[in-house]
């Protein structure tokens, strides 16, 4: 299905299938720390922290070590501050592409984030460039064997705005501010979902009918992706299920 974007899919499998228990850990700890600093410790009130805390548990981060990011982040606990930095570029075949990251100095930050875009045939933009061509949304990711009629009954009134096929999986989207309305729709018609998040989905995407076009953008976003102080990255391509099929076999 055309209209989202395809690394959408890739990352979720390739989060699946990570292979650094220490680095996924790290990962969703800063977001768990930053969330904490940027609106309290309470989950109820903080839609990013209670986020961020469920990718956590779910990760499996024991529960006492995802207490003390939140402290660190409150600043009950010393450590290491993290900040929230966005980059903005440009893939090959003209790609909207945006980087979230966390860390301790964006100096070194950028320089490497300016690297990797231009030793893989893309280019840094300015803050701004691209970011119109995305919107903050709520996604949840099921099991793509369920019933589309059925999640979208259970989703109407829980702020479904869309379904998206996505591979093997539904990506259900929804504004920010009802992810947690959904997922709870969700538990309670006991359909289980793999993955809930905030996140940016382009509103419009560029196809990419080459193998070998989709194969320069999907190394950049990878490498890109493995960089330590990444936490999503975000980009507007489209490109048939045959052609991802093929690069990933």
């Amino acid at each position: 299905m055309s209209g989202h974007s395809k690394w959408a899919t890739i990352k979720h499998r390739k989060g699946a299938k990570d292979a650094s228990r220490a680095k996924l850990f790290a990962r969703l700890l800063r977001t768990v720390e930053v969330a904490a600093r940027e609106g309290g410790s309470d989950l109820e009130s903080n839609a990013s922290l209670r986020s961020a805390y469920q990718k956590a548990r779910d990760g499996s981060v024991p529960l006492d070590t995802i207490e003390r990011a939140i402290k660190r982040g409150t600043g009950e606990l010393e450590g290491v501050r993290y900040e929230a930095v966005s980059y903005e570029g440009y893939a090959p075949s003209g790609i909207a592409v945006i980087v979230e990251t966390l860390t301790d100095n964006r100096n070194r930050t950028a320089a490497e984030m300016r690297h990797l875009f231009s030793r893989n045939g893309g280019s840094m933009a300015e803050p701004g460039a691209v970011s119109w061509q995305f919107e903050r949304k709520g996604v949840v990711v099921v099991d793509g064997k369920l019933d589309e009629d059925r999640l979208m009954e259970v989703g109407l009134d829980a702020g479904l705005e869309n379904i998206l096929a996505a591979g093997s999986h539904w990506r259900l989207i929804c504004v920010p501010s009802e992810l947690h309305a959904l997922t709870e729709a969700l538990t309670a018609a006991e359909i289980a979902f793999e993955d809930a998040e905030l996140t940016l989905e382009p509103t419009q995407t560029i196809a990419i009918d080459d193998l070998e076009e989709a194969k320069k953008v999907l190394r950049l976003l990878e490498q890109i992706d493995d960089h330590d102080d990444v936490q999503s990255v975000h980009a507007n391509d489209d490109i048939p299920d045959e052609i991802l099929a093929a690069y990933e076999g």
